[in-house]
């Protein structure tokens, strides 16, 4: 099937056999996962995905495994015509849109259990996520067998986690990380900003501002338990709500640092304003660009 000039496939035998021809025709083949609800984030991913490779697959696939009960699988945005557009405007070539079954077939039971990196931060709040996503990702890369996966900054520890698992399995292609698309005021572009209320998105840029604080003191060589607390309550008058961590990690192995070093940094944090979770980063330390 196709659409606006893209593919939409939706089995792995006809995924598979459209790769080997790719391959087979000498093209290199990028992969940017996503659960669609496409914004310009994504689209920054496409277009670099687009520099390294002849052929850009996209994979549009709200994965179950990596919400709770509690958290919002049956509400998440889904807009899929509306992403076959966007991404057939980016330039792209093929949407991987699996069905639940096709992905988790009956009888699956084979799951990646991620350590290093995806311990603490999102796992001392959400246990189940990382395995769910480095199941899923680890299943799209086997499938789409690409050259290169693409992933924005935004979920840095995600990005963080891909990484350690391709390292780790030995799986042959290389992770891309892209920088953080955000709006004019800051605010990190997000499929769950559409949750927010007109009031809750004057008040959500308080996220980035707290954390680009917590950069700058630390550059000025303010304590890290200090500005990290001060960012926290900066939050709280801000109006966010619970506040699951405000955080300064090393930027490369995500382990917690008490002190600064000629390491880069990651300050990174997730709080709730309303019924919406954000998460957002920057980087701090030598050498860091925001």
């Amino acid at each position: 099937m196709s659409a606006a000039g893209v593919q939409i496939v939706r089995t792995t035998k006809e995924l598979r056999s459209i790769v080997a021809a790719w391959r087979r025709d000498g093209h290199g083949v990028a992969l940017v996962p996503t659960m669609g609800a496409l914004h310009a984030g994504h689209l920054s991913l496409a277009q670099e995905a687009l520099k390294r490779s002849s052929r850009v697959i996209m994979s549009i696939f709200v994965n179950p495994t990596q919400f709770s009960a509690d958290e919002d699988l049956d509400s998440y945005p889904r807009t899929f015509e509306d992403d076959v557009d966007k991404f057939a405007s980016a330039g792209g070539h093929l949407i991987w849109a699996p069905t639940p079954s096709e992905m988790y077939p009956e009888g699956f039971a084979t799951r990646i259990v991620p350590e290093g990196a995806a311990n603490g931060l999102e796992t001392d709040v959400r246990p189940h996520f990382f395995g769910g996503v480095a199941t899923v990702c680890c299943k799209l890369f086997t499938q789409t067998l690409p050259d290169f996966a693409i992933f924005g900054e935004k979920d840095y520890q995600q990005l963080s986690v891909m990484r350690q698992m391709v390292r780790d399995l030995d799986l042959p292609l290389e992770i891309v990380g892209c920088p953080t698309v955000r709006e004019a005021d800051g605010l990190a572009m997000s499929s769950r900003n559409a949750y927010l209320s007109n009031d809750e998105r004057k008040a959500a840029v308080a996220i980035y501002t707290a954390i680009t604080d917590v950069a700058q003191q630390i550059e000025l060589g303010a304590d890290i338990d200090g500005a990290s607390q001060s960012a926290r309550q900066a939050l709280q008058a801000a109006g966010f709500g619970q506040i699951d961590y405000v955080a300064v990690r090393d930027a490369e192995s995500l382990e917690a640092v008490t002190s600064v070093t000629d390491r880069p940094l990651r300050v990174l944090a997730a709080a709730w304003l309303g019924k919406t979770r954000l998460i957002d980063n920057v980087a701090a330390g030598p050498g860091s660009s925001r």
